[in-house]
């Protein structure tokens, strides 16, 4: 088969620029105990859900399902498989899952072996990640595959004339739990029927975030009577966007969370205003500090801060990274800014076309936005009211998939 021929191709190839490249060698490195991985945790007779994600912000997705697969199939083991180090690193001792590894290369052999090994009553791909050997391999064995929260675009290649591979690769799959009405009308361009809209199980995720002691002193001392800025997730183009317009708001407490939060990451920030900046690491939880810039130099917390925040800036949509997570923010009610890259998501774009959320692209577009939010007289309440109202209205996500999934199932 020519697809498996090129995957041979291209692990050749990094195998190579492994040599020269530490990034590459880890990636590899980390893929080589993985059979071990399950042969230690999967015994002969184990029932088995697997769940795969690309990456952290599936794995938000998967999270209300598994812990409802925990609640409703007990007998059964939970495997969690990624393919991102970024999701896997986060998450590798989630500790409703009996088993957390990557993903194998999709090699034919090394997937038939890793099949083998797990015997899963069923697989389900969040959002994306549709690997042409795991899937054939899986349909051949009558082993079903759910697509959950999936969501298609016309300019993907499996609308395209060309893309009749890929295409063939999508009926393969047992059920599609797609986010919207554009999702399910391509799946039918293609005879693809086999699908209903359940939206995002995020939703449901945030919403039991509500239910938890959100409160974190540190933080509370630190904004103390003032309001209080959040920037959650940010990436360098995310912080020259904001920076000047903060640095003038010294009645104005501002919390920056950055995406990465390496030393070199941590310095950029800093370098990035002329004002103190102050390390949560350095922060006395006691005292209430005289800098109006906080850094969080640890992962863990963004959740819990934004329940703190008057408004908040989510990252990445400024560039090609990807917008972060905006539902988290959101479920507090707040008014919340993003960058201008944020079509591809669902949530934003809906948000942003209800209200809730405000899209910049410039520096002073930025600061206009900024000063009408906090310094408006109403519309930081309304955009928070609306937030709130979109929460509301779509959750349920996780009930309509359990209700498929027992009729498929019959577990």
């Amino acid at each position: 088969m020519l697809y498996s021929f090129g995957v041979e191709i291209l692990l050749a190839l990094l195998r190579f620029v492994s040599i020269f490249s530490k990034k590459i060698k880890l990636f590899l490195r980390t893929r080589k105990d993985i059979l071990e991985t399950i042969a230690q945790n999967i015994s002969v007779g184990d029932q088995v859900l697997w769940f795969h994600c690309a990456s952290l912000g599936e794995f938000e997705q998967a999270r209300p399902l598994i812990e409802g697969c925990k609640n409703k199939y007990p007998d059964y083991k939970i495997v969690l498989t990624f393919f991102s180090s970024s999701g896997y690193d986060v998450q590798k001792k989630y500790p409703l899952a009996d088993v957390i590894t990557y993903l194998p290369f999709d090699q034919k052999r090394k997937i038939e072996k890793f099949i083998d090994m797990l015997k899963p009553k069923a697989l389900f791909l969040i959002k994306y990640e549709f690997w042409p050997n795991l899937i054939n391999e899986l349909y051949q064995r009558q082993i079903p595959v759910f697509s959950v929260v999936s969501i298609f675009r016309k300019n993907q290649i499996f609308f395209k004339p060309f893309g009749f591979f890929m295409k063939n690769l999508l009926k393969k799959i047992h059920y599609f739990f797609v986010q919207n009405k554009e999702s399910l009308g391509l799946l039918k361009s293609i005879e693809i029927t086999n699908s209903k809209i359940i939206g995002d199980t995020r939703i449901d995720r945030v919403l039991s975030i509500l239910k938890q002691n959100n409160t974190l002193d540190v933080i509370q001392n630190f904004k103390g009577d003032k309001a209080c800025f959040v920037v959650g997730s940010s990436w360098p183009e995310d912080i020259a966007l904001i920076s000047n317009t903060i640095e003038q708001q010294t009645e104005i407490k501002t919390i920056i969370a950055p995406h990465l939060v390496d030393e070199k990451s941590l310095q950029e920030v800093e370098n990035s205003f002329k004002q103190p900046v102050i390390r949560l690491s350095s922060l006395n939880e006691v005292k209430q500090t005289k800098a109006n810039i906080l850094l969080i130099d640890c992962v863990g917390i963004l959740t819990k801060i934004y329940s703190h925040a008057d408004l908040a800036y989510v990252g990445g949509g400024m560039g090609s990274d990807g917008l972060h997570n905006i539902l988290e923010p959101a479920v507090f009610g707040i008014p919340i800014i993003i960058g201008q890259n944020y079509k591809r998501y669902q949530e934003a774009f809906d948000l942003v076309k209800l209200g809730g959320v405000a899209s910049i692209k410039s520096n002073l577009e930025f600061k206009k936005t900024f000063k009408n939010i906090f310094f408006g007289t109403t519309l930081a309440t309304e955009m928070g009211n609306k937030n709130t109202q979109y929460i509301n209205k779509h959750r349920g996500a996780t009930d309509v998939f359990f209700k498929e999934l027992n009729h498929s199932l019959k577990i």
